[in-house]
């Protein structure tokens, strides 16, 4: 069990979940927009479940650079980055080996911002989801538009085909993939798709990789399974992949998630997904994944599944009970036991400073 959070927020892991993250030597984030709050799940010094919560509105997307020394954060008008104010192996006086800090701040809009990764120079690349676009920062706009699919007509502020996921390719740090609710070129048209009517498609030919999909979320590549885009088909529940090198690239279930899935990160070859409670949203009602938690005899619930890439199984887990109903992301921090983070609703963020030494830069 957790220690309390002022929210009445409650984990509850299984039983070798914290064993896991040990073992791995690896930390959690996740962000829920519906209670706008960012949390980060560690572990104690006495071996159980530590939990940091901040708020941000409307945050969603997540990435962390590869020595976990950076964060990236997306809300509802400002892309947010963070960074470690520790230095090299140092701990707070409370025993948290990471202390993110928002150091800058991207005001973009009310512009629908979702899955946000960093390219090869370390820049941001994000869902323009309002825009039906790839963009990144800009240093005079609101942001850049980098890309968009071949159908969408004109780049304007009109929700089209719902374009929410976005997977780069490790060897090149580019984007290679993005998922959509819909192949539609009109205002909200992706609403009236929502069973069936999703697709994977590549950003470098801007073909159509895979399609008939539910609501797809989250696709990513592991660098282990190079010809394989794993993605969440939410609207059905299921988690899988679509090989790419083949001649028959339909989606392979390779697990199925008792929630609407949204957030998928890697650590070595295990897949952690993010699942949504939440049936009141009209969004998440009417699809296959309620005949298909009905078959197996399952309620939707608000966790986080740890599944072995390798067999499908569900091995660890931990569910979240209280304020929190949905999630957006999730991102694993490689080589953190315990964060921790500033926001904005305290003044502690006026008495944190950290100098650059001099004659740097």
């Amino acid at each position: 069990m957790a220690e309390p959070t002022s929210n009445a927020l409650v984990l509850t892991g299984s039983r070798q979940f914290t064993s896991w993250l040990a073992q791995h030597r690896v930390s959690l984030g996740f962000t829920t927009y519906q209670a706008g709050k960012f949390f980060l799940v560690g572990l104690q010094p006495d071996g159980r479940l530590s939990t940091y919560e901040r708020t941000f509105n409307r945050c969603m997307g997540l990435c962390v650079s590869p020595d976990a020394q950076t964060l990236w954060m997306t809300s509802l008008y400002q892309l947010w980055r963070f960074e470690n104010y520790l230095p090299p192996g140092g701990v707070t006086p409370d025993g948290y080996d990471r202390f993110y800090v928002p150091v800058t701040g991207h005001t973009t809009g009310d512009i629908d911002l979702h899955d946000t990764h960093l390219d090869a120079s370390g820049k941001p690349v994000f869902c323009v989801t309002l825009f039906n676009c790839l963009g990144t920062i800009s240093e005079t706009h609101s942001f850049k538009p980098i890309w968009r699919p071949p159908f969408i007509s004109a780049l304007v502020p009109e929700d089209r085909c719902h374009l929410n996921g976005l997977a780069m390719d490790p060897a090149t740090q580019s984007p290679a993939y993005v998922t959509m609710v819909s192949k539609s070129d009109v205002s909200d048209g992706w609403r009236d798709k929502r069973e069936g009517g999703g697709l994977l498609m590549d950003v470098r030919s801007g073909e159509v990789v895979c399609e008939g999909l539910s609501m797809p979320h989250s696709p990513r590549v592991h660098p282990d399974f190079p010809g394989r885009v794993w993605l969440l088909n939410a609207g059905t529940g299921y988690f899988g992949y679509v090989d790419t090198e083949s001649s028959d690239r339909s989606f392979v279930e390779v697990a199925f998630c008792p929630g609407f899935t949204r957030g998928l990160s890697f650590v070595g070859r295990y897949a952690v997904v993010g699942l949504s409670a939440a049936r009141e949203n009209r969004t998440f009602q009417g699809l296959p994944l309620d005949a298909n938690l009905e078959a197996k005899g399952g309620e939707p619930r608000c966790a986080i599944h740890v599944i072995n890439l390798d067999t499908g199984a569900t091995e660890h887990w931990v569910r979240i009970d209280g304020v929190v109903r949905e999630l957006y992301d999730v991102v694993a921090l490689p080589g953190v036991v315990r964060p921790q983070m500033l926001g904005f609703k305290t003044d502690e963020i006026r008495r944190t400073l950290r100098l650059e030494a001099e004659g740097q830069g």
